[in-house]
């Protein structure tokens, strides 16, 4: 389980377009459908990674209370399922179901989208304000599997806060840490 940490772009970068398929209700999301004056959580996860499986129920728990308070979210797994089949959109489903997404969880098949927001790892998180500007990239808090520390979201839940009171985030980013995204050779 080789660690990864996430690409620390500029704040301030316009959230890129993307159109792709949520593989549970088979509806085509694009940046379009998020331009509604609320700010915009894009997380890259996958199925089979252990630093995504170590924080899934919390990020769930964290998203679906940040969705009822306005925050839009959207997940989107790049891994290329041909040689990590646990990524397939069948199992995308399974994994949705089994811990009730209350997000979207769009296939990036032809990896485009990753490569557009510049992610590296999963999970790697990007919470763009009203305006779909960068706010934050970053992780989720600072446990990862076998340090022991709490699984509580606290990084990603403080810039939460901060995007929804339209207030620019004034403490440290640091990177996400979490598996290499699964590229297509």
């Amino acid at each position: 389980m080789a660690a990864t940490e996430s690409k620390m772009i500029p704040l301030g970068t316009e959230a890129p377009n993307f159109k792709l398929k949520d593989v549970v209700s088979g509806k085509v999301y694009s940046l379009d459908d998020f331009r509604n004056g609320k700010p915009l959580l894009v997380m890259f996860i996958c199925n089979h990674c252990p630093y995504v499986m170590h924080i899934i129920e919390k990020l769930v728990e964290i998203t679906r209370m940040y969705i009822q308070k306005g925050v839009n979210v959207v997940a989107i797994n790049p891994n290329d399922y041909d040689k990590y089949p646990e990524d397939s959109p069948e199992k995308m489903v399974e994994y949705a179901n089994r811990f009730n997404y209350p997000f979207p969880y769009l296939l990036d098949e032809t990896q485009e989208t990753a490569k557009e927001f510049g992610a590296t790892c999963t999970p790697d998180f990007f919470l763009f304000d009203k305006h779909l500007k960068l706010i934050y990239r970053g992780q989720f808090d600072d446990s990862r599997p076998g340090n022991n520390l709490p699984v509580n979201g606290e990084d990603l839940s403080k810039a939460l806060e901060f995007a929804l009171l339209d207030k620019e985030i004034d403490f440290l980013q640091k990177p996400s840490v979490g598996c290499s995204i699964k590229w297509k050779k």
